[in-house]
């Protein structure tokens, strides 16, 4: 959470809000989630009618999504909700503590608090021998003594459905008041038994249940009983926004439609916190709706703010604002490889004495990992980049690496409007690329006029989308609409006088890529190299 800016900020990392925060992350969005760390099922030591997670605990379930989330580059992280704001761009999230978050939309998926009946002996054995919903736990105690505490919410629905678990019913209605007789009759036509004695304890050994209590003085053997708790929605962060609200069983929740969209345009809401009867797999697939529906949301709005002329600065200081970094550590091999031939006899030279040192702009540093590499192999080095967060990074990496600022200097600029009156032996423009708005043809023309005599421009773009292989190269890189060129494409771009030039490579070159969990896969790289006559 050390930078602030997110596409989405998921609130709640229940069954509902991992899932949606796992289709965000497919979907290449730059997601965080907040996890206060008190999902309502944490009572329960199984989870049922969960397909292919039967009898899993909950908090297995929870920490294999975050594992999952990990592959799409989602953390996970502690921390509660204060307040969200309205900002200029989206919302603003404030922590407890006091940390401040932009997002682009949010996603609440805080759940709800069961408020339980006061009664002695009931909380404790809440998610064991108390329960709450029969779907759920129904199985774990059929054909048991079963007991339905009967909630004026819920009435005697949870009578009836028991019966279906057990011929040994007992519903205990003091809170219902006076039973219509019919329903009485009804209850009593399948041998559900009636006690109207209002419930005072619970009792039996740690966690489990023997006997209820009534304030006639009788003692009900029962083994389980199903209750409901008065559900509190944990929405207290929200109300300060005058949301639209609905009813769902008598009881007020946030109104969303059915995307989970509140009546906010850059709010959803999904799982309890707006119904309080959705199950772990009815709210995954309310969290993967949502998800998507946040991901298309966004899409539009993407493409709004291009049609705008939205800032390529603002694109790629949100790129490189993430707490991991973009660079793999590893140097671009075609540049490893070309300069390798390079260097044979010419990286340095010896003219009367004197050491002459060769030197190299990188157009498009990024993080440097680049421009650090020519330099440690002893080029005089220039990375330019439009990301301020990219140039930072790339200068701590120089750091760390022992380079000085004569050794590897790093610039801050735009590339269409960058000027020097320096000339380079080698202009590197690796996988120049970009989903947002980039008049690449002509900076690489641009950098034909700083090539020095001799010098020599290396140009190496993905011919295909990397995405389309499988690869995973981080959340909102790449696009459908960003250009990939062939060799052909970029040296004609290039506008060559064929008197003062030399093409030494144009060719499309294999390379294996390796992403975890995934087996290695073949890509192409356009790869264009000519030299300054």
């Amino acid at each position: 959470m050390e930078h602030n800016q997110w596409d989405v900020v998921v609130i709640g990392a229940g069954p509902a809000g991992l899932s949606a925060a796992l289709l965000l992350g497919r979907a290449r969005r730059r997601t965080l989630v907040i996890d206060a760390g008190e999902p309502r099922n944490r009572f329960a030591e199984h989870m049922h009618g969960v397909l292919g997670n039967e009898g899993t605990s909950p908090q297995e379930l929870r920490e294999k999504g975050t594992r999952e989330l990990a592959i799409y580059g989602i953390e996970v992280v502690p921390g509660n909700v204060e307040r969200l704001d309205d900002v200029s761009d989206g919302v603003r999230v404030v922590l407890s503590g006091g940390e401040a978050l932009g997002a682009r939309a949010v996603i609440v998926a805080t759940g709800i608090v069961d408020a339980l009946p006061d009664v002695p002996g009931l909380a404790e054995r809440w998610g064991a021998s108390v329960l709450h919903c029969p779907y759920c736990h129904g199985w774990e105690v059929r054909d048991s003594k079963l007991g339905v505490l009967a909630k004026p919410n819920l009435g005697l629905h949870q009578a009836f459905l028991a019966r279906q678990w057990s011929h040994d019913v007992t519903v205990f209605t003091a809170e219902l008041g006076d039973v219509p007789p019919a329903d009485q009759a009804r209850l009593r036509s399948r041998g559900i038994k009636i006690i109207e004695s209002p419930i005072v304890e619970l009792t039996g050994p740690v966690g489990s249940l023997t006997t209820v209590h009534t304030a006639d003085g009788s003692a009900v053997a029962i083994d389980a009983i199903l209750t409901a708790g008065t559900p509190q929605p944990r929405d207290e962060f929200l109300v300060h926004l005058g949301l639209e609200r609905g009813e769902v069983a008598g009881m007020s929740f946030v109104a969303v439609d059915a995307t989970g969209k509140t009546s906010h345009d850059r709010i959803w809401a999904v799982g309890n916190i707006v119904n309080p009867m959705l199950t772990v797999p009815v709210s995954i697939g309310a969290g993967a709706m949502t998800g998507a529906a946040v991901n298309g949301a966004l899409v539009v709005e993407d493409f709004d703010l291009a049609e705008r002329g939205s800032s390529p600065a603002e694109f790629w200081e949100t790129r490189y604002s993430g707490k991991s970094p973009v660079w793999s550590g590893q140097e671009n091999i075609v540049l490893a490889e070309v300069v390798a031939e390079l260097e044979t006899g010419v990286a340095t030279t010896v003219n009367g004495g004197l050491l002459t040192q060769r030197t190299a702009l990188d157009l498009g540093c990024g993080e440097g990992g680049d421009a650090l590499w020519l330099a440690q192999r002893g080029w005089i080095t220039t990375g330019i980049d439009i990301s301020k967060n990219a140039v930072a990074r790339a200068r701590q990496a120089a750091e760390a690496a022992g380079l000085t600022e004569e050794a590897a200097r790093f610039i801050v600029a735009d590339l269409s409007d960058f000027e020097t009156g320096e000339t380079f032996d080698l202009i590197t423009a690796n996988f120049l690329q970009s989903p947002v708005q980039l008049a690449r043809a002509d900076i690489l023309r641009k950098a034909t006029r700083l090539v020095a005599p001799g010098g020599h421009l290396l140009i190496t773009a993905h011919a295909t989308p990397p995405r389309a292989a499988g690869v995973h190269s981080g959340p909102g890189h790449y696009s459908t609409h960003v250009n990939f060129p062939s060799p052909s494409d970029d040296l004609a771009a290039l506008e060559l006088d064929p008197v003062e030039w030399t093409v030494i490579l144009t060719e499309l070159r294999p390379r294996t890529v390796t992403d975890p969990g995934r087996e290695p896969f073949v890509t192409e790289d356009s790869v264009v190299l000519v030299q300054r006559r």
